[in-house]
């Protein structure tokens, strides 16, 4: 006897288990009970459960039957004929919808030479154990498991089309890659999810080689040619916004450029780019700190005995400015309101970025690579037909990682670009290596996708031959001008007068004990007096009782906490953060006792 819940709740017994599920199995392939039910059984606790709820993931599998598979030739000419639906081989029960519990009672067979009659189910295609974006990966069954994972990781990150009305959009920190194109080898599923409506990518010409060592570990060399006919360029948008906000007491917001009174006010220079409404123009161009929409807000603190005196009325800046260290062009701007019915400004900034030195680059396969060196184009190698790479990849980054996929990537691009085709690459049903040997053998090149190549320098001949081919190559969204960061002196914080944390806040850069010891190694061991005295400060020190003194500024007098006033105090010079140290040690009654001993 065995417990039966469906949806969760207990609702009876049953006697035969077996009879039970078989026959609710048999009238859901039937259609005598509706398809979206699943059943499975739990033998630890001999419980049925039975599912029909919302939000399950379920998947398509083909039923077996003694070992056979329903969907027959039959079928699949019919199919192909268009003379059988979808729905019309779900109501046969030839295909089923399985959730991850009913799959639990399954045994699934991958192709269908491996068949046996202790088979259920029959995958439609292996593929499927593949998520979307990881099967848009060419021969990726040639490729490890971990770069696969990488692959799919990259993918999200690229830059493409992500959406056709961009244009009138504000999305927050994206890019558009200006000249995106259809890859030469793709999967099948770039038909089936359309990815040439939102293509990421762009064919490159790749050789397999080093130089002069600026590709050396993970990073590319880019022929400077390349990028001026306009390779991985692309355009920056980041929005602005500015809002009329209400405060209690009747007292608002205003958007306008402000008035040389206001607290705060900036230099006129700053507002240079405001219209007469205080929003900047469309097609300004800007650059740091620059003023893009002129706002003043009520003062911040308003006291009972502040009403009458002159500084109430005086209204504080608070105009948006662009992030420190960023430039572009007005795109757009906006004025609109809120659903408060504020008013509400948004401005839209974009920048063009060409490829530089440390932008990363990534293939389809985990191979991923920041520029390490931008050539030019008369200086880089070539092959016997005048063909120059646009990317030099290193060749060590093959070996140990086992991306023979990437490999045969490059391969089936230079068929597809010779031959004018595109090439299948799907997983698990490609076309084969042999197939693409021979036809680049009969297309008059090397069978092994090698060439001669030359040094663009000296003019020699290179006595190995360079593995040289076409394929995608994606421009990530993790670039330079993003992430460079530096600062001198600055923002501090209140509690410990160390740099405030961040690059958005202009903050520092923190040195550890290992960045100390390559600023010494680097022969710069000055710059560590720089480093650390970042929140140096000089304090009074009794010398007898080794406590922090008091310095009465009016009287000019140094006051020891134990002594009083004729003790011996000496200024010395310590970290602030060794100062709140202290502090602390006293506010839990703990002596922290200096002794002082003379420098000389």
């Amino acid at each position: 006897m065995s417990n039966v819940i469906l949806n969760e709740k207990y609702m009876g017994v049953v006697d035969d288990t077996d009879k039970f599920i078989n026959d609710i199995i048999e009238r859901r392939r039937t259609g005598k009970i509706p398809n979206n039910l699943n059943i499975c059984y739990n033998k630890e606790f001999d419980e049925i459960h039975i599912d029909t709820t919302k939000g399950r993931a379920r998947r398509l599998l083909i039923v077996v039957k003694d070992g056979k598979s329903l969907l027959t030739d039959e079928y699949v000419e019919k199919i192909l004929k268009n003379e059988l639906t979808w729905d019309q081989l779900v109501k046969q029960g030839i295909i089923e919808y399985l959730d991850a519990m009913e799959e639990e009672n399954t045994y699934i067979a991958l192709s269908e030479d491996d068949l046996t009659d202790e088979h259920t189910h029959l995958e439609l295609s292996p593929i499927t154990m593949l998520g979307i974006t990881t099967s848009l990966i060419p021969y990726s069954n040639f490729g490890s498991s971990s770069r696969l994972i990488r692959g799919s990781k990259i993918q999200k990150q690229s830059l493409g089309l992500y959406a056709s009305n961009f244009l009138i959009r504000m999305d927050t920190d994206v890019s558009i890659l200006n000249y995106p194109q259809k890859p030469i080898v793709k999967s099948f599923m770039h038909d089936v999810i359309k990815q040439d409506k939102h293509p990421a990518g762009q064919n490159v010409v790749i050789a397999l080689m080093s130089f002069s060592g600026y590709n050396m570990q993970d990073s590319i060399i880019i022929n400077k040619g390349s990028i001026q006919r306009g390779f991985a360029r692309s355009t920056y948008f980041r929005p602005y916004q500015a809002e009329e906000l209400r405060y209690s007491g009747g007292l608002i917001d205003e958007i306008g450029i402000p008035d040389k009174e206001v607290k705060g006010y900036k230099s006129e220079k700053d507002y240079r780019l405001l219209e007469k409404d205080g929003i900047v123009y469309t097609g300004a161009k800007i650059d740091g700190d620059s003023v893009i929409v002129g706002k003043t807000s009520p003062p911040r603190f308003l006291g009972e005995l502040e009403e009458f005196s002159i500084t109430a009325s005086t209204r504080r800046e608070s105009s948006v400015t662009i992030k420190h260290g960023e430039k572009g062009i007005v795109d757009m701007t906006l004025v609109t309101e809120n659903d408060e019915g504020n008013k509400l400004v948004q401005v839209r900034v974009r920048n063009q970025r060409i490829p530089e030195i440390g932008d990363k680059f990534a293939s389809r396969h985990g191979q991923k690579g920041v520029i390490g060196m931008i050539i030019p184009h008369e200086d880089m190698p070539f092959t016997e037909t005048g063909i120059t790479p646009d990317i030099m990849f290193s060749p060590h980054s093959i070996p140990s990682r086992m991306t023979i996929s990437h490999l045969l990537e490059i391969l089936a691009g230079k068929v597809g670009a010779l031959d004018g085709r595109y090439v299948d690459g799907t997983t698990f049903d490609s076309e084969s290596e042999e197939s693409l040997r021979n036809n680049l053998f009969k297309l008059g090149f090397r069978e092994d996708g090698t060439e001669t190549m030359y040094n663009g320098i000296t003019g020699e001949r290179y006595d190995a031959k360079i593995f040289v081919g076409n394929m995608y190559y994606l421009k990530l969204k993790h670039m330079v001008a993003n992430k460079i960061h530096s600062r001198a002196s600055g923002r501090v914080q209140l509690l410990t007068r160390q740099p405030i944390e961040g690059r958005g806040k202009g903050g520092g850069l923190r040195v550890g004990e290992m960045e100390k010891d390559c600023f010494v190694a680097h022969g710069a061991s000055l710059l560590l007096k720089e480093r650390f005295d970042s929140d140096k400060t000089i304090l009074p020190v009794c010398e007898v009782s080794g406590l922090m003194a008091i310095h009465d500024i009016r009287k000019d007098i140094y006051i020891s906490p134990v002594v009083g006033e004729n003790s011996d105090v000496s200024n010395i010079e310590l970290s602030y953060a060794f100062k709140l140290l202290l502090d602390e040690l006293k506010s839990m009654c703990i002596y922290p006792k200096l002794v002082l001993k003379s420098k000389y």
